[in-house]
């Protein structure tokens, strides 16, 4: 069995980038973000301080996050309820940037993720697979772009949606949870050594997609 890993910060485009080239490989997709996210949607919908760790260690014991895969189409479970059109949100994308750095809580999602990897060919996408939750993955990929090119592109997304959209907000709140992300204390975000560094800045999805699948070939 293989696994891939692709890492890199918000907004960069991990999640369509790595849910095409599953479907080329056939392998499953895990996408890590989406669970943090619905714990993150737990803790707003019970009105919980991010900054209270303790309150947050504590909802832990009462979120269980679940996968499963319809059409191949992976779905994120909240204690049972199907969340996946409620996690995209930037307030749920803020939550989670904020209490993912906390150990309890990564440590609820860790081995769901390391036993999805046991199971079949993977190709997991977030922000440590490469440096702490797969470690060994037969190939590691750095996925960035900067944070103006990001901003837009989440921009586009928002209003292609007919949601309103501030572009400069976005890109603000990109750069803060950069920050948080790579510096929080519990597995940051930051490029595994033995990765392969990708920057999508000027390259179309379909590039990126060619790129990554050539890195493939070369471990396979």
């Amino acid at each position: 069995m293989y696994s891939i890993a692709i890492d890199g910060p918000a907004g960069a485009g991990k999640s369509t980038i790595a849910k095409t080239i599953a479907k080329k490989l056939e392998f499953i997709y895990v996408d890590t973000g989406a669970m943090y996210r619905a714990m993150a949607l737990y803790f707003i919908r019970n009105g919980i301080d991010p900054l209270d760790e303790n309150a947050i260690n504590a909802a832990c014991a009462d979120v269980h996050v679940g996968i499963a895969y319809e059409n191949g189409a992976q779905q994120v479970l909240l204690n049972g309820e199907n969340v996946t059109g409620l996690i995209r949100t930037e307030e749920v994308g803020n939550m989670a940037s904020k209490t993912s750095a906390y150990p309890t809580v990564r440590a609820t999602l860790l081995d769901l993720q390391r036993d999805l990897a046991k199971k079949a060919d993977i190709l997991m996408d977030g922000r440590d697979i490469g440096t702490n939750v797969l470690p060994d993955a037969d190939l590691k990929i750095y996925l960035t772009a900067s944070s103006e090119i990001r901003a837009r592109r989440r921009y586009n997304e928002l209003i292609e949606k007919g949601e309103k959209a501030d572009l400069a907000q976005i890109e603000k709140d990109i750069i803060i949870r950069d920050k948080q992300d790579m510096e929080r204390k519990i597995a940051p975000l930051k490029k595994a050594e033995d990765a392969v560094l990708v920057d999508s800045s000027d390259m179309t999805i379909e590039e990126v997609v060619e790129c990554i699948l050539e890195e493939f070939e070369k471990v396979k």
